[in-house]
């Protein structure tokens, strides 16, 4: 299950939906979501966060209890709109960011929180159904895990993915199993690669999503998840977050765990990059945490000064 993060990506003096101007360059060294979107649909497009699942495997027992140790109470969906029917979802999500993206704005619905596999394949199907038929939608995305892909949720999949852009996005978060028991994943690496392999033979695409930062991990073991994660279609990298209420809480409060600063962390950033394929997407090279929740890095709430730092630092 993906950690929760949102990335926002603008164009040169676009002023933030919280009020803020920043400055910002249309080009980045790397193909970038925004390339990538421009590309596939001709347009810039939006993510409208909803909610399907309301669990995973590793909290109501299947495979463990608790969660990830990063992740919160909300399944990492702190941003998800989830209210009513998915139409009724779309249309409150959208109504979020539609005065910044304006009338005729294209969107993705984003099933994000928990793990969205993990519902009966009926209720994916016709989530799924409505979602594609909304005409602002023009692509669908799912956060889920890698083991949460059985033969009867590939094929609903697969009969939307013929019809219909279809992204899943996995919550890799580290190519080192040992790192991964420590974090409570219960899945091992090479199920994150099977599941890959057979969601591309169905014509879905695929997104990893990487933490810098884990407890434990050397900048070997972080570049070796970089090299994992880029057999999908572009990856995610976020730092380790400290949310309140969640099992790493307790862990950094002890000493136990420390966090990345803002340089530090884009130092990793840019050797990754340097191994991810040209081809490949870089959907984010950093997320953030709800302020409400957020323990550490602090630098990471300041999204002014994060944006103007990545376009500095990485514009071509």
């Amino acid at each position: 299950m993906p950690i929760f993060a949102v990335f926002v990506t603008l164009l040169p003096f676009e002023r933030l939906p919280w009020g803020d101007k920043i400055w910002t360059m249309n080009r980045l060294r790397y193909k970038d979501a925004n390339s990538y979107y421009k590309e596939r649909f001709g347009s810039k497009v939006y993510k409208a966060a909803i909610g399907l699942a309301d669990s995973c495997p590793n909290r109501d027992g299947k495979c463990g209890t608790g969660g990830c140790i990063f992740c919160s109470e909300g399944g990492s969906g702190e941003f998800t709109i989830s209210s009513g029917s998915i139409k009724e979802s779309l249309d409150h999500a959208i109504s979020m960011v539609s005065k910044k993206a304006g009338p005729d704005a294209r969107y993705i619905a984003y099933f994000q929180s928990f793990s969205n596999t993990y519902v009966d394949p009926k209720r994916l199907d016709d989530a799924l159904i409505e979602a594609a038929s909304d005409e602002r939608v023009v692509q669908i995305a799912i956060a889920t895990r890698p083991d949460c892909l059985p033969q009867d949720i590939m094929e609903v999949l697969a009969r939307h993915a013929s019809q219909f852009p279809v992204m899943v996005e996995l919550g890799l978060q580290t190519a080192n199993d040992g790192t991964g028991k420590f974090i409570n994943r219960c899945f091992d690496t090479s199920t994150f690669v099977d599941a890959v392999r057979r969601l591309s033979a169905i014509g879905c695409d695929t997104c990893a999503h990487v933490i810098f930062g884990l407890p434990g991990e050397d900048i070997n073991d972080m570049m070796e998840s970089v090299r994992v994660a880029s057999i999908c279609t572009g990856v995610k990298f976020t730092c380790l977050y400290i949310p309140k209420g969640t099992a790493i809480e307790n862990i950094w409060k002890r000493g136990e765990v420390e966090v990345l600063g803002m340089e530090e962390y884009f130092d990793i950033v840019e050797k990754a990059l340097d191994i991810v394929p040209e081809d490949k997407v870089i959907f984010r090279v950093t997320g953030d945490c709800p302020k409400k929740l957020l323990l550490a890095p602090l630098w990471t709430s300041d999204k002014r000064r994060v944006i103007n730092y990545i376009n500095r630092r990485f514009g071509s």
